[in-house]
């Protein structure tokens, strides 16, 4: 069946006559882009009415954004938490800390030293049987111990006044870096429920009402962009290796006495039906090559759907 109307459109285009010049049939098309929903959300508002003219970046629907307003907080509150540790790091410890590890270290060396001198006064008296066994192992274990927690404390005044290892601010550094992140992630969903134009243009459909709960990926609003139309036509063939983009072509519109003047801005690279290897020489005569022709911006008052014709080289 296709093929018999492409067949028609082809005596059409041979038979047509302007100046003798064949042409190709179409009707004249605006870019349609649709928005979709990203996630599942009521529509709390449709700010513009369908048919309005609108300009990029203008509103059209806004979904509701209460859960993603609370994900985007929490994100928020991710990166002060992270960026807070990174600079903790960064600072090292504070004098307070030091100040404390020190009074610590002076302390333990304090006990170290009265077991060190027990010990050693029980050591003395042992070997004078004036102190038993058992006292002085007593004694050594509490030297030992003494030693063990100076040791512990010294340690400690040295990690805080070495500062922050450079392995923790890469980890510190990164884990900021990826709270970051997570915050433009979620900004952006944000962003997402509320759906602007992303060029000028005329609002065509709305297919979703006020309050509808919407589908993830379906249609929130359709938009003809463009100021001036295109002509969307069928070329033959026989004239496809004639025409390149950038091409100038006369375009005639039904209802327009005067001819426009229009550029080529597409031509399809594959023909629209059965492929020309399975064709014979009088069968491929009938290939249909779709091709946009891009009409100037004094046809932006042009309506879209109207028959047009272009003039063929």
């Amino acid at each position: 069946m296709r093929v018999f109307i492409f067949a028609f459109i082809f005596i059409s285009l041979t038979g047509c006559n302007r100046d003798t010049k064949p042409v190709a049939l179409g009707s004249l098309e605006r870019d349609r882009i649709a928005q979709s929903a990203t996630i599942n959300e009521v529509i709390v508002a449709l700010p513009v009415a369908k048919g309005s003219v609108v300009s990029k970046g203008e509103v059209l629907v806004r979904l509701d954004d209460t859960f993603q307003q609370s994900q985007v907080l929490k994100a928020q509150a991710e990166v002060l938490n992270a960026l807070a540790r990174y600079q903790k790091l960064q600072k090292g410890a504070r004098e307070e800390d030091i100040a404390t590890a020190r009074a610590n270290v002076a302390g333990a060396k304090a006990t170290q030293q009265e077991s060190e001198a027990n010990f050693n006064r029980i050591q003395t008296m042992a070997k004078r049987n004036l102190a038993s066994k058992a006292d002085l192992d007593k004694a050594r274990a509490s030297r030992d111990s003494g030693s063990a927690h100076l040791e512990s404390m010294q340690e400690k005044l040295r990690e805080l006044t070495a500062g922050s290892r450079e392995e923790d601010l890469r980890s510190a550094r990164a884990s900021l870096d990826a709270a970051k992140a997570a915050l433009v992630g979620e900004q952006k969903r944000l962003d997402d429920l509320t759906i602007r134009a992303t060029r000028d243009g005329i609002l065509d459909d709305l297919p979703w009402n006020l309050g509808e709960r919407v589908s993830q990926g379906s249609p929130l609003a359709i938009v003809i962009a463009g100021k001036a139309p295109f002509a969307r036509v069928y070329i033959p063939a026989l004239y496809r290796v004639k025409i390149n983009i950038d091409d100038n072509l006369l375009v005639h519109v039904d209802g327009i006495k005067a001819p426009l003047m229009g550029s080529v801005r597409w031509v399809s690279s594959e023909p629209a039906f059965t492929p020309y290897y399975a064709l014979n020489q009088e069968e491929r005569a009938r290939l249909m090559y779709l091709a946009e022709i891009q009409l100037p911006d004094s046809a932006a008052a042009l309506p879209s759907g109207v028959p047009a014709q272009v003039e063929l080289p």
